[in-house]
């Protein structure tokens, strides 16, 4: 898509949807083309669980976790590389990307205390607009009035590989396609059937399959659409 209309007033967009299906790299990438800042709130939920793993406290544990909560501070920090992760001012950017992290988040955020801590955060960043927020709840929960509103998925074998790439820049740096796709569909599991804010499309959110599509071309699909909100 070599041009198109950018929206007349600042928006926020939400991209939501399970691991491995594209979001982080699709919203930086829309992010840039629409000149907005890109939110990804997944991270926020990472940090959690990096500072719950480090003061030994279990995501089944309400009370300490809200303690937790109540004597942390996170902070998304934009540089030349990206988005970098502040836990009380120390960088955890690489520590939330381990396997371990990522099913200790999606226990984390199944906490209605863990997510009330964050709530706010997330809807002050966003308060401007002119953001692209990425998640698993962002159009459901975190931003219900957002204009435009995505849901990308993909096929599970396909979302794994993704995954095992992205964990293994070199031969043999980290867990098996096996392991990544096992521990990717007990996430998806527990995801979809938590009892607070499960992940699931909003009603009003538009559905993209990107298993047979680029990255591009996901973009452009949502390109499209945004060029149609008044």
């Amino acid at each position: 898509m070599s041009a198109f209309k950018l929206p007349s007033r600042p928006l926020i967009v939400t991209i939501d949807g399970p691991a491995g299906a594209g979001k982080t790299t699709v919203s930086k990438l829309l992010a840039k083309k629409l000149g907005y800042r890109y939110l990804d709130t997944g991270a926020l939920y990472r940090g959690v669980a990096v500072a719950a793993k480090q003061a030994g406290i279990s995501a089944e544990d309400d009370p300490a976790l809200e303690a937790l909560c109540g004597r942390i501070k996170l902070d998304l920090i934009a540089d030349d590389d990206g988005l970098r992760l502040l836990l009380n001012g120390a960088d955890i950017t690489r520590q939330i990307r381990t396997p371990e992290i990522s099913m200790m988040a999606s226990a984390v955020s199944a906490r209605p205390v863990v997510r009330a801590f964050l709530l706010a955060t997330q809807r002050d960043l966003a308060a401007p607009k002119a953001v692209v927020a990425e998640g698993r709840d962002m159009g459901t929960v975190v931003f219900p009035q957002a204009e435009a509103k995505f849901f990308l998925d993909a096929d599970p074998a396909i979302r794994a590989q993704r995954r095992y790439e992205e964990l293994n820049p070199k031969a043999d740096a980290g867990p098996s396609l096996t392991t990544v796709e096992s521990e990717m569909r007990q996430r998806d599991r527990k995801d979809a059937t938590r009892a607070v804010a499960p992940l699931q499309p909003a009603a009003d959110a538009i559905r993209i399959d990107s298993s047979r599509l680029s990255l591009a071309e996901v973009v452009d699909e949502m390109l499209r659409h945004i060029a149609t909100i008044a």
